[in-house]
């Protein structure tokens, strides 16, 4: 109470009327004896390691209070990067199911590649800050909460099960119907497959717009709970980027599954801005969003972009909002090119005209390139090689300099651009192939660069 009251007054601290740390440590031990990974109490400590089976069940959102209730913020586990080995596992097996299923493969080396890329480059602004989703959230809960919710509370779980989600909801709809938003998410709907690989396809910049929608949760949700939530609902959208799954009978009422979220992905024009849903599919059916799924599905963008390059993909609709904002007449005009829709033109709706929408005929065919097997080969090995020095600056990141950082950094978005214009059999593709190995010679020879695996040094040299 003297803590509100002196916040009131304009003073930032923190309250000083606590429960005793003997009194914590007492409640945090007995409720570690349920669970292995609640909190034990102590003040400090490191992240949890979940176990193989935890962390499994954490992609389908299955893990319960009591395995997923922490008292710090230290102690959440990365559960997105520990599940790394599992979106490789299921990837694989999606291809093998789809093999059985239709005597094809799930998805193609260049889209493939493309996604990937994709996913990686919305990852690295990570290595370098703090995710600002966090940061923004801790700094209103340690300022402005105006209550407490106990961390250790099964009825706060759920609460914050719901509370992301519906953020959620309300941060999707809001990126398909504000042109300046959808300039980020529109990169997730690129692809024009359909498939695990597109899970990962990710905007670098939707995450520095997406996280005032979760601030009111902050007033209070501790940060630790949300940390979790925020992983969790993350992880859930991934397994139903798949077409090997069909429907799942009365969950479908619920939950967002594969079948409602091809929907979303869909440019047919029964799919356009609907089921925008996170793990729930409930926000959808109260506020008139919710498209079950009818004809076959196209997916991909109602005017696609037709490239593999992930600098491209990210920048392009940038380029189109400027371009058009400065040859629309008109202030207010120029203002509703930012934040009105994506289709909106002057003396249109606020989302444009539905029968602007292209029409589909099911016989689109996607964009892909004619590249000789080999090369295909070559961007399958050398993109292998990226991956692995990805995972390995995100290993010893604590352990570099800045610039060795910045370096690495810099290195690995040259070579997924270089892929992305190898995908694309562009002529310049060889002579920036050509700089970008020689590149690696030099800073590899100079020590910059290392190989979790030190066996592989010579090969990676050749």
């Amino acid at each position: 109470a003297a803590g509100r009251a002196l916040r009131r007054c304009g003073r930032s601290v923190r309250p000083s009327v606590r429960p005793s740390l003997r009194a914590v440590r007492t409640r945090g031990a007995e409720r570690g004896r349920r669970g292995r990974a609640m909190a034990t109490g102590s003040e400090e400590g490191g992240p949890r390691s979940p176990a193989p089976g935890q962390q499994l069940r954490a992609l389908f959102y299955a893990l319960p209070p009591g395995e997923s209730s922490f008292r710090s913020l230290e102690e959440v586990p990365d559960y997105v990067e520990k599940s790394i080995p599992f979106f490789i596992t299921f990837i694989g097996l999606e291809f093998a199911v789809s093999w059985i299923q239709k005597r094809k493969l799930s998805g193609r080396i260049n889209d493939g590649i493309s996604s990937l890329s994709l996913g990686i480059l919305s990852r690295l602004p990570d290595v370098l800050f703090r995710s600002v989703d966090l940061i923004s959230y801790i700094y209103v809960w340690n300022n402005y909460r105006l209550f407490e919710l106990p961390w250790d509370s099964p009825w706060t779980w759920y609460l914050t099960l719901l509370g992301v989600d519906f953020a959620y909801y309300c941060f999707h709809r809001i990126s398909h119907e504000v042109n300046i938003l959808w300039a980020a998410h529109q990169v997730h709907h690129s692809s024009e497959d359909y498939n695990l690989f597109t899970a990962l396809r990710q905007s670098v910049l939707q995450k520095y717009t997406s996280w005032m929608f979760n601030l009111p949760m902050a007033l209070f949700i501790p940060p630790s709970v949300f940390a979790v939530h925020l992983q969790f609902n993350l992880l859930y959208q991934f397994w139903i980027h798949t077409e090997v799954i069909t429907k799942l009978g009365p969950l479908e009422w619920i939950l967002n599954t594969p079948s409602h979220h091809r929907v979303h992905h869909g440019r047919n024009p029964y799919c356009i801005d609907k089921n925008y849903g996170g793990a729930l599919i409930i926000w959808d059916r109260i506020f008139g969003t919710f498209e079950a799924e009818d004809e076959k599905v196209v997916y991909g963008l109602t005017h696609p972009v037709n490239s593999f390059d992930p600098i491209m993909l990210q920048l392009r609709p940038l380029a189109h909002i400027w371009n058009t904002f400065w040859a629309t007449p008109g202030f207010c005009n120029k203002l509703s090119v930012i934040f009105k829709g994506p289709g909106w033109g002057p003396g249109k709706p606020r989302l444009g005209l539905p029968e602007e929408i292209p029409v589909v005929t099911g016989k689109e065919v996607p964009f892909n390139p004619i590249v000789p097997a080999y090369l295909n080969c070559y961007a399958v090995v050398h993109f292998a090689v990226i991956v692995e020095l990805y995972t390995e600056l995100l290993a010893t990141v604590t352990t570099l300099s800045q610039g060795t950082v910045l370096l690495r950094i810099g290195f690995i978005i040259l070579s997924l651009a270089s892929f992305g214009l190898l995908m694309e059999n562009k002529t310049k593709a060889g002579i920036l192939e050509t700089i970008r190995c020689l590149v690696f010679i030099g800073v590899y020879k100079l020590g910059y660069f290392r190989s979790q695996f030190s066996f592989l040094g010579y090969a990676y040299e050749v």
